[in-house]
C-alpha cells in the first residue's frame, strides 16, 4: 500500500482513537490504541485519543469526530456496545457492526453459528450453576478447557485434566460470566488468520503459527515476554494452508464481520484437521500483535495498515434518516 499524502490525510477529517475502556483488557487496549494513534499522526492524520473508560458518551459526541478507530478490546468495546452508541451518534467507525461484534464476543453463540454453517469447531457444553459436571466430562472427555465466553486474552481460562478439577475451573470462569464454556481440548498446533475487508471482498493475510512455552499461550506470553515464537507465513503444506484459509474466511463471513478481524485456529495433531476456536473483531495492535505481523509479511507496514483500516470506517446499520 502506498503512503498517503497530506491531502489524503485531510480527507479523514478529525479522527478519534478509542482506547482504554472498562474491560479486563484495558491495559492492552491502551497499548494498542497508543500505537494506532502514533501511526495515524505519523501519516499527517488529525487523530486524537479518547478513553470511554474515563470520559462520557456526551463528551464523545461533543468532540465531533468525523470517524473513529476502535482500539478497544473486550467488554464495552468489542461486544457491540460502543458500536451501537456510535451508530446512534452517527459517527463512522472501524471494524464490525453491532451484531457481528456481539456474537463474536460470545464464544458459545459463535460456535453455534459456525456449526450451523458446517464449520469445524471443538465440541462444547454450556455450564451454569445447575450443570451436571460429571455428564459434561462424559460428553466431552478429558482434558478440556473451561473459559468465560465473553473474555479474551486467555482471562479466566483453565485446562482441566481430571474430573475433580472441573468445579474449581467453572467457579473461576463464573466470576466473569454467568454461563461458562467447556470445550474439548484439541492437541495440536496453534495458528491465527488475520482478515481484512468484508463479504466476498474479504481477504486473508498470511497464516501465523504461534509456538508458546510449554504450549501455554497465556496473558503473559501474549503481551509481555519474548519467549513465544511466531512463524509467518506458517510452515504448512499447500492443501492444509488453503483449507485453513478457507474456513477462516467462511467463519468471518458467517458472523458478518467486516473491516478487519482475526480468526484463531487449532490444527489437530492426529490428522492435520483444522478447528475454529474464536474470532476477534477488534484484534490487538501492540508490538506483539499478530495482525500487524501478518500484514508485514505481504509488505504492509504498521502505519499503512492502520490507515487502511481507518479508511474502511463506516456506519453499519443506519442506512438513512427519516
Amino acid at each position: 500500500m502506498s503512503a498517503f499524502s497530506p491531502t489524503d490525510a485531510k480527507a479523514f477529517g478529525k479522527v478519534g482513537v478509542l482506547l482504554g475502556g472498562h474491560s479486563a483488557e484495558r491495559d492492552i487496549s491502551i497499548m494498542s490504541g497508543t500505537g494506532v494513534l502514533q501511526a495515524l499522526q505519523s501519516r499527517g492524520i488529525d487523530a486524537h485519543p479518547f478513553d470511554p473508560g474515563q470520559r462520557s458518551l456526551a463528551e464523545l459526541a461533543a468532540e465531533k469526530f468525523d470517524r473513529v478507530f476502535i482500539a478497544l478490546h473486550g467488554r464495552f468495546g468489542e461486544d457491540g456496545s460502543i458500536q451501537g452508541a456510535l451508530e446512534l451518534l452517527g459517527i463512522p467507525y472501524t471494524g464490525s457492526g453491532v451484531m457481528a461484534c456481539a456474537i463474536g464476543m460470545d464464544k458459545i453463540y459463535t460456535k453455534m453459528i459456525w456449526l450451523m454453517h458446517g464449520l469445524p469447531t471443538p465440541q462444547y457444553a454450556s455450564l451454569d450453576a445447575h450443570s451436571d459436571l460429571a455428564q459434561v466430562v462424559a460428553q466431552i472427555g478429558l482434558p478440556l478447557i473451561v473459559k468465560p465466553p465473553h473474555e479474551g486474552s486467555t482471562i479466566g481460562i483453565t485446562k482441566v485434566s481430571a474430573a475433580g478439577q472441573l468445579k474449581a475451573a467453572y467457579e473461576l470462569a463464573a466470576t466473569f460470566d454467568d454461563v461458562v464454556l467447556a470445550e474439548e481440548f484439541v492437541t495440536g498446533r496453534e495458528f491465527t488468520v488475520a482478515v481484512l475487508g468484508q463479504g466476498a471482498g474479504a481477504r486473508a493475510l498470511p497464516i501465523v503459527e504461534i509456538v508458546a512455552p510449554q504450549g501455554n499461550y497465556d496473558y503473559q506470553n501474549k503481551y509481555f515476554t519474548d519467549d513465544t515464537k511466531y512463524y509467518c507465513p506458517a510452515v504448512l503444506d499447500a492443501a492444509t494452508a488453503a483449507e485453513m484459509e478457507r474456513i477462516a474466511l467462511q467463519a468471518y463471513r458467517a458472523l458478518a464481520c467486516e473491516g478487519w478481524g482475526r480468526v484463531d485456529v487449532l490444527l489437530r495433531e492426529a490428522d492435520n484437521k483444522p478447528f475454529l476456536l474464536e474470532v476477534n473483531t477488534s484484534p490487538g495492535m501492540t508490538g506483539h500483535s499478530l495482525v500487524p505481523m501478518a500484514a508485514r509479511a505481504v509488505g504492509i507496514g504498521y502505519e499503512d495498515l492502520c490507515v487502511e483500516i481507518l479508511a474502511s470506517a463506516r456506519l453499519k446499520t443506519i442506512k438513512g434518516k427519516g
